[in-house]
């Protein structure tokens, strides 16, 4: 088992999750435009992969994250959520977190 160390102090911003639904019944996304609601700042790491992709491993109180939401390190860098997935030990909750996907904003231009 190999062990992510935190190397970034990481600030979660989340959307309201579910989204609001319209008449039909079809979610409606919020105002692209409006900041997602601040839910706090733990540490975490984020890395770039070979691929110019970037992961995150986000601390498991930041749970519920989802799609579109934001993370934002301390050097002003933000990285919009494309996946997660809680990963939780049984019996062990001390090594639980939050594993993402995520593009950075605006993404780097080759």
């Amino acid at each position: 088992m190999a062990v992510v160390l935190p190397n970034a102090t990481l600030t979660v911003y989340a959307l309201a999750h579910p989204w609001e639904r319209d008449a039909n019944g079809v979610p409606v996304p919020p105002n692209p435009n409006a900041r997602p609601a601040l839910r706090g700042t733990w540490p975490g790491s984020v890395n770039e992969q070979p691929d110019g992709s970037w992961t995150a491993r986000l601390d498991p109180q930041a749970w519920p994250v989802k799609e579109g939401d934001t993370i934002a390190d301390e050097t002003g860098r933000t990285w919009t959520l494309t996946s997660t997935r809680n990963h939780k030990v049984p019996d062990c909750p001390d090594v639980d977190y939050i594993q993402a996907t995520a593009t950075l904003n605006p993404p780097e231009v080759p």
